[in-house]
């Protein structure tokens, strides 16, 4: 291997992962669980059908956990809450539940 005087060998590097010609799993939005994908663009419809589990748990019950909750506020409008990103806002929500004098839950 001949090289001219003063130049520097060429050291073979790997490819840093921020280089990638693809997308990585952030840029994805990917999570753990394929239930919990936030999708921009699904309408109040669809994400009240989403399911973000679906399965056995420990105790051989079956488990279904929505994606979303889909809240009406006394105004009427409708909001889809996601369960991970909107968690506080849901807590907000179940605080507000009361109970009426037949013990019927009342939300608003």
């Amino acid at each position: 291997m001949s090289r001219e005087p003063n130049q520097k060998p060429v050291q073979p590097v790997s490819v840093d992962w921020h280089s990638k010609s693809e997308p990585g799993p952030k840029e994805k939005k990917l999570t753990a669980n394929p239930g919990d994908r936030i999708e921009e663009g699904k309408s109040l419809d669809e994400k009240a059908q989403q399911v973000a589990v679906d399965a056995p748990d420990i105790t051989g019950d079956h488990i279904k956990v929505p994606t979303y909750f889909i809240v009406e506020y006394p105004d009427g409008e409708k909001k889809a809450l996601h369960h991970v990103r909107d968690a506080e806002e849901i807590s907000d929500v179940i605080r507000q539940a009361r109970m009426d004098e037949e013990g019927n839950r009342v939300w608003w």
